[in-house]
């Protein structure tokens, strides 16, 4: 089998929103790449959609951040095809998205405990399993590298319940596992120092998707550039902190929300 040799950065939930953003940012910062994702076709698509522009090598990877089991078996690839892994973006996540018959569920008031479990796992505890593994790849490599945690604005404040329709709540766990990530973050950051292993956090602020028409306005209106961010302005956070221009920044949280959070 082909052994690799050039710089190699891996992502977590590949195939979601900003996973083809995050890909796009390293491809054209001539990193090859490993997409995981626990949807293998969806990684498919994405791999042929970047194929079209980049000539990088391009590995994918079918990977259930929550089982350590699956994240040892890619790490396992990494170290028999002797890849010189230097970036770990930790971009797998859910996310309950606003919707009328998911308003009871997020309720405090009936807290569902297999779903706080389940997004726990993904959210937090599947980033702790991809740093545990891939982090000790990154931590031997003669220079190091950077590890990327992707947080929220939400890893900073709390909800604005009354932005949403119907009653409609952000869930608990959505906040405690934001908020973790960041203690996460900087725990890290304080681990492999020697190693020259630098760890860090983006926090986008809210990405103009399909959302109700009055929740963007709500959401406009606690925005001081007024409006929401377009999926591709995270980009160059990406590559800043994947590259030795950001060698000395380590265990910092880069907040991007239109500075919805100094209000």
């Amino acid at each position: 089998m082909k052994k690799y040799k050039k710089k190699f950065a891996l992502i977590t939930g590949a195939s979601g929103l900003l996973g083809e953003q995050h890909s796009i940012a390293l491809l054209e910062e001539n990193f090859n790449l490993i997409i995981t994702d626990i949807d293998y076709f969806g990684l498919n698509r994405l791999k042929k959609k970047l194929q079209i522009k980049f000539k990088n090598k391009i590995i994918i990877k079918k990977m259930d951040v929550s089982k350590e089991s699956s994240i040892q078996n890619v790490a396992n690839f990494i170290k028999k095809n002797k890849i010189n892994l230097t970036v770990l973006v930790n971009n797998a996540a859910l996310d309950a998205k606003v919707s009328k018959n998911i308003k009871k569920k997020n309720n405090l008031e009936n807290f569902d405990y297999k779903f706080f479990i389940k997004e726990f796992n993904v959210g937090l505890l599947g980033v702790i399993f991809s740093v545990k593994h891939f982090g000790k790849l990154i931590s031997k490599n003669k220079n190091g590298g950077s590890i990327i945690n992707i947080g929220s604005d939400l890893s900073v404040i709390a909800p604005n319940h009354s932005i949403y329709q119907d009653g409609y709540k952000k869930p608990i766990s959505y906040s405690i596992i934001k908020h973790g990530l960041l203690g996460l973050t900087k725990y890290i950051a304080t681990y492999w120092p020697d190693k020259k292993v630098r760890c860090n956090m983006i926090s986008p602020g809210p990405i103009l998707q399909k959302q109700p028409i009055k929740l963007i306005k709500n959401l406009k209106k606690m925005i001081p550039l007024g409006r929401l961010a377009n999926k591709s302005e995270y980009r160059s956070a990406i590559k800043f902190l994947s590259l030795d221009e950001s060698s000395y920044i380590t265990g910092q949280n880069l907040i991007i929300d239109g500075g919805r959070t100094v209000w």
